[in-house]
């Protein structure tokens, strides 16, 4: 991982199938380990690269080796088996399984079907569905620095027949750990009023860091997490569910660029709010207004206020109830997943566009009944539409393809857009949320549809 300092002040924020293949064989190396005179030269140092995913959290999907010189491969494919990978993690060595080996100019992972490129580096994938493929355990990071060696077992030849790169006797471990998009967060912290302290993640937009003084406004997207990231870590709000990543990724900022502020619970776990929820615990919930409200008059030139949005997922979503209903007139839009509330400070929040969805079958935050004693979202739609709101619901599998998801979503705009509702609650049916029927965020930060209506709306 790259290295980020642990406190900051918030004013420092101011193988393709129709390739040919590259033939291998065992040819032993030179006896005192150096690379072919052919080849690239020496490994320069080895990458561990990382993905954020929906549903399975933290995952190590690929390792990249720099050579001292381009690799050309010649139009050829480098099979999987002419590399081993091991990952000891726990005190426990296992072997990950290769799946797709192809040079690039750059330590990221090509998804295209015909990958790669040629460049100084050597992409080795690995299937992320190994059981060791995890990044984090229960909630902190684990320790990768290390963890991983490779070793080329065959040598790899052009479809010509010469040596682009030789086997050797030497595995490589990694050096660092890369992690696209969370490794662009800013690390900082936050000291509220009251001396309470909330760690905090920031990504800044391109434009705003070239050019500090510009005249443009960003929205800000603010996102709570689930009680599950509750840590010391300054990290886990980032990697352990597709949230944070979401609003950040190169294409989404392209189409939207904006300040994404993403605020971690410190341990112990502070438990004293009104239904036991961290989001909604005094000190806490003091401490992220107060954050909100001093980051904001910190950038007043590049803030736009009138498009402050809230994101959350599970006890994120309870944060997000609660914090619309004390502070009605801040907030363009919010979408809050799995959540639960306060089904009297309903009537508080039906000005707000909300978008938000639940897993009928959800065992921890039921769908009726919620936690604690507050309704969950079903109970809390019906309270909007009693308070005056139009809700307009759709109910479909969270298991579909994206398109004919993002196709429901749409459907289901449409409608509310006829409707003139700026209230949409999205059902998934039982039995269809992949993993844990709780996860019903899954698609939801990859819904494109969802996600351009959140930056649409504006106060």
């Amino acid at each position: 991982m790259r290295s980020i300092p642990r406190r900051t002040v918030l004013a420092v924020t101011a193988g393709a199938v129709a390739a040919p293949a590259v033939s291998t064989s065992a040819t032993a190396a030179p006896s005192d380990g150096r690379q072919a005179a052919s080849g690239p030269g020496p490994v320069l140092r080895t990458d561990l690269l990382t993905q954020v995913t929906p549903r399975n959290n933290w995952l190590v999907t690929a390792v990249a080796l720099q050579y001292a010189h381009r690799i050309d491969l010649r139009g050829g494919t480098v099979p999987p088996t002419a590399f081993q990978v091991q990952a000891t993690v726990g005190g426990r060595t296992a072997a990950r399984t290769v799946t797709r080996v192809y040079s690039n100019t750059s330590a990221e992972v090509d998804d295209r079907s015909r990958p790669g490129r040629p460049g100084d580096r050597l992409i080795v994938e690995l299937d992320p569905k190994d059981a060791n493929a995890r990044a984090v355990g229960t909630t902190d990071p684990l320790p990768l620095d290390r963890a991983y060696s490779v070793r080329q077992v065959a040598d790899v030849r052009s479809p010509e027949g010469e040596t682009v790169l030789q086997a050797g006797p030497f595995a490589h471990r990694n050096d660092d750990v890369i992690t696209p998009v969370a490794d662009d967060f800013t690390a900082g912290s936050f000291t509220d009023s009251a001396g309470f302290e909330l760690d905090f993640r920031l990504y800044q937009p391109a434009g705003f860091r070239r050019n500090p003084r510009t005249r443009t406004r960003y929205p800000l997207v603010v996102t709570l997490h689930g009680g599950g990231e509750v840590a010391d870590n300054n990290m886990t709000q980032l990697t352990s569910n597709q949230i944070a990543v979401t609003f950040a990724k190169p294409e989404r900022q392209r189409r939207n660029p904006a300040f994404v502020l993403s605020p971690q619970i410190p341990l112990p776990r502070p438990m004293d709010g009104p239904d036991g929820t961290d989001w909604t615990d005094a000190k806490v919930q003091g401490a992220l207004i107060e954050l909100i409200d001093t980051f904001v008059r910190e950038h007043s030139g590049h803030v736009d206020t009138g498009r402050l949005y809230l994101v959350g997922l599970s006890s994120g979503g309870r944060g997000i109830y609660s914090l619309l209903a004390k502070r009605p007139d801040v907030f363009a839009a919010a979408l809050p997943t799995a959540g639960w509330g306060d089904a009297a400070a309903m009537e508080r929040i039906t000005h707000i566009p909300i978008w938000a969805d639940h897993s009928v079958d959800d065992p921890v935050v039921p769908y009726r009944e919620g936690r604690f004693g507050n309704p969950g979202t079903w109970t809390l739609m019906n309270a909007l539409e009693t308070a005056g709101a139009r809700v307009t619901r759709g109910e479909w599998a969270n298991d579909l393809p994206k398109t004919e998801f993002e196709a429901r979503s749409r459907a289901l705009l449409r409608q509310a857009r006829d409707a003139r509702s700026h209230v949409l609650f999205t059902s998934y049916t039982a039995g269809t949320t992949p993993v844990s029927p709780h996860l019903s965020w899954a698609q939801t930060y990859e819904n494109d549809v969802v996600i351009d209506w959140l930056f649409a709306q504006s106060r």
